[in-house]
């Protein structure tokens, strides 16, 4: 079985320390900003709440079980981080509609009203900072970085590369 080094004795080492390099840059800024979008709701809903309340409305409800494995935590942390959520009226409890004993997390309407309003704030900062690019570089950049986020999370999981479909764009 060949060693991590022998996989990157035949790239480019320079090349593989500028990527790393940008993808750690990308990370902090992303973080820094917290890809906020513009106006007033500009960092105004972190990393864990925004990818929960994605998940719940691209999903529909679902149990903590079902959530954290879907987004590849363990189910405590899911709970600690649904926690705010269900405080503040962004997701709501609900039964389990075949089993009353069981508990779903459930986008409200005030949590798809303010998800909303974030993923336009940060539409609008996408289209800002890609405003020079064609749709073709957006499409490339997009299918990369799916690609590459893929990956990551594959080595993760210790699998060896899943193939993950590109998001469809909207209409």
């Amino acid at each position: 079985m060949p060693t991590s080094q022998d996989m990157t004795t035949h790239l480019d080492p320079g090349l593989l320390d500028a990527l790393q390099h940008q993808v750690a840059l990308f990370a902090r800024r992303a973080e820094q900003t917290r890809l906020g979008g513009v106006g007033q709701v500009r960092n105004s809903m972190d990393r864990a709440a925004y990818l929960l309340l994605n998940r719940l409305d691209q999903e529909g409800p679902m149990g903590v079980k079902a959530l954290a494995a879907g987004m590849g935590i363990d189910s405590s942390t899911v709970t600690r981080q649904v926690a705010p959520l269900v405080d503040t009226g962004l997701v709501k409890r609900t039964s389990h509609p075949e089993d009353g004993r069981a508990v779903v997390l459930q986008l409200s309407p005030r949590g798809q009203a303010r998800l909303e309003e974030v993923r336009s704030s940060r539409r609008e900062l996408m289209a800002k900072v890609t405003e020079d690019w064609t749709e073709d570089e957006r499409e490339s950049f997009c299918t990369l970085l799916t690609r590459f986020n893929t990956a990551l999370s594959a080595r993760q999981l210790g699998l060896p590369g899943l193939g993950e479909e590109v998001p469809p764009r909207p209409s």
